[in-house]
């Protein structure tokens, strides 16, 4: 430890926070992601096909993956954030000669690597249900790893944002969640009334899903490159904010 910079210290640091409750961090949500696959998979199956020659479960399950790395990424840098506030442990992140470019990438690498490592465990759990296959695998590995970038920088903001759980709280259930839930993860756009079409357009979350599911089917509601482009001006713009929040220590320094 004595050897490793600031940077590598805290990113060891957020790490081992959430790979020591790995129970609560890795395996619960993985569980949670398969009970909404039997669930709506049972219920859908043979009632629901998005696309030609793609079951409803085959379709379902990107979709669950990509949700667990989004709220996931999201859950490991605000709740670390907000938790290191409310303990006054913050101080021993301020006060070493760590850069706002230090502190914001290890905060955001280390919600990637968790949101990764849920996504990564809810595709083993859940594959077995669904007849999969890796049409364009780079798309996988590009949307999960800006999707997982991008919340994690969302998170970032949100927990410095925050100056209480509740707040905290608020962040995640009336934005994060209705986000998440209304992008497409259980249902194709082109089954919503015209209207729910063009507001889900508006939504990020949206393209993240839509173009880490065409790595596995070449099929989306949208041209993946027009997807990347969206959720590439989403991430930079994300990552501007939290970068000059960090820089001006709002709310951080009191």
């Amino acid at each position: 430890m004595s050897s490793m910079t600031g940077f590598n210290t805290l990113f060891y640091k957020e790490v081992l926070r959430f790979w020591k409750v790995a129970t609560q961090t890795i395996t619960a949500p993985i569980m949670t992601a398969i009970l909404y696959l039997l669930i709506f998979g049972h219920v859908l199956e043979d009632h629901v096909q998005v696309y030609p020659g793609v079951k409803y479960t085959a379709f379902l399950v990107p979709g669950l993956v990509m949700m667990s790395v989004l709220q996931n990424a999201f859950a490991n840098s605000s709740s670390s954030l907000i938790q290191s506030k409310i303990t006054g442990n913050l101080v021993f992140i301020l006060l070493p000669p760590l850069s706002h470019w230090e502190i914001f990438s290890a905060y955001v690498l280390a919600a990637i690597l968790r949101g990764v490592a849920v996504g990564a465990g809810v595709f083993i759990a859940t594959a077995w249900f669904a007849d999969l296959h890796f049409v364009a695998p780079w798309w996988i590995v590009i949307f999960a790893f800006l999707g997982a970038a991008m919340l994690g920088t969302m998170g970032l903001i949100a927990g410095i944002w925050a100056e209480k759980f509740d707040q905290l709280a608020a962040f995640q259930n009336f934005l994060i969640m209705p986000a998440t839930f209304l992008s497409g993860v259980f249902y194709s756009i082109h089954s919503l009334p015209g209207i729910w079409q063009s507001i889900s357009r508006f939504n990020p979350f949206f393209y993240m899903i839509d173009g880490f599911r065409f790595g596995f089917f070449g099929k989306s509601d949208v041209d993946p490159l027009h997807s990347l482009m969206i959720v590439s001006v989403f991430s930079i713009l994300l990552a501007a904010i939290a970068i000059n929040m960090l820089k001006r220590g709002y709310k951080l320094r009191h």
